[in-house]
């Protein structure tokens, strides 16, 4: 597989198939996708609803919902091999090396207990610290993320916090083992807007400081544009661009990250209307052949609609960035030309 990062891969998917068993067949919501995520970097995935960017990351650390499961490929933590993990031997790993950040913070939280105890239980099961010294952790925890008076809100309850600070308590669990990656399922999503700012310039700073490697999942290519090293786009499954984050986000190669980037208002850019991408996602059971976005695509072709195109480099350097687009494939051209 292709490197997607200079640094060492901390983590490699590759070829990962996610299926949805039902009464009237199997659907696929994840399609043979690939991508690697080095050491202290970020990597934004993003796409609409639907795109499989959530299932991708609960597959990565072991929490997919029944009927959900993996039907194929390999998910490397560390080299290690860990999709194919017994439960237990995975919620190790889970807990010690990989955090989670989920978009809402009262699924993450036990509201009859306080934040300290789920802090230091967290803490006491992956670490040898003694119960003092899980407590005197918890409470820098919460000072780390920005929570003031910490030692005497360590002791309060999480009805008792705004949704700003319950998701900095949300990050604080995330990083009470100092895992070395984090998966952020839309972490600002249910915030508004200046705190939303916060949060993110939260998540950098930790990253920063602890050296973690982060798998940010949105649907929000702003806080891509904030936050990520690189961005993946994902659209139906399939990872259809991905490359440095200024490379996508400047020089967009495929006509659905075009759209998307085209839907973000630019402080002094005077425009009447942003750009539509026209249509909706389609549904799981009616991806259309050849290109699932040809339908909504303003530079369709006949071979779109007949072949499925990989991610090939586009670009210069040549290998900085991939798009799976036949716009980028001679051959598709010609054809296109005669036909």
């Amino acid at each position: 597989m292709p490197s997607d990062s200079a640094k060492k891969a901390l983590l490699q998917v590759d070829n990962l198939c996610i299926e949805i068993p039902g009464r009237r067949g199997t659907l696929v919501a994840v399609d043979g996708i690939s991508f690697e995520i080095g050491e202290g970097e970020v990597l934004g995935v993003v796409g609409e609803s639907g795109a499989g960017k959530s299932l991708t990351g609960a597959a990565v650390i072991g929490l997919l919902e029944p009927p959900c499961r993996i039907a194929g490929g390999e998910i490397r933590f560390d080299g290690r091999r860990i999709d194919n993990l017994p439960y237990e031997k995975l919620r190790r790993i889970r807990g010690r090396h990989i955090g989670m950040v989920f978009q809402d913070p009262l699924t993450s939280l036990n509201p009859l207990y306080t934040v300290g105890r789920q802090l230091t239980e967290t803490i006491l099961t992956h670490t040898d610290l003694s119960e003092k010294g899980a407590r005197k952790r918890a409470v820098e925890l919460l000072q780390e993320v920005g929570i003031p008076a910490a030692e005497r809100r360590v002791d309060q309850y999480p009805h008792e916090f705004s949704g700003g600070m319950r998701q900095r308590v949300v990050i604080a669990l995330a990083l009470c083992a100092n895992p070395r990656l984090i998966i952020a399922d839309e972490p600002t999503t249910a915030l508004d807007v200046s705190i939303q700012a916060q949060i993110i310039t939260l998540l950098k700073r930790l990253c920063r400081e602890h050296g973690a490697a982060v798998m940010l999942v949105t649907h929000d290519m702003g806080v891509i544009a904030e936050t990520a090293d690189r961005v993946a786009v994902m659209y139906a499954g399939r990872i259809v661009e991905i490359g440095p984050v200024a490379e996508v986000v400047l020089r967009a190669r495929h006509p659905y990250t075009v759209g998307l980037m085209g839907s973000i208002p630019l402080v002094g850019h005077d425009v009447e209307r942003l750009t539509q991408i026209d249509g909706a996602m389609p549904r799981l059971d009616a991806i259309p052949a050849g290109c699932a976005f040809n339908p909504r695509c303003p530079k369709v072709f006949e071979y779109c609609r007949r072949a499925r195109p990989e991610l090939e480099s586009v670009g210069a350097p040549q290998d900085s960035c991939r798009a799976a687009c036949w716009l980028y494939d001679d051959a598709a051209m010609r054809s296109a030309t005669h036909e």
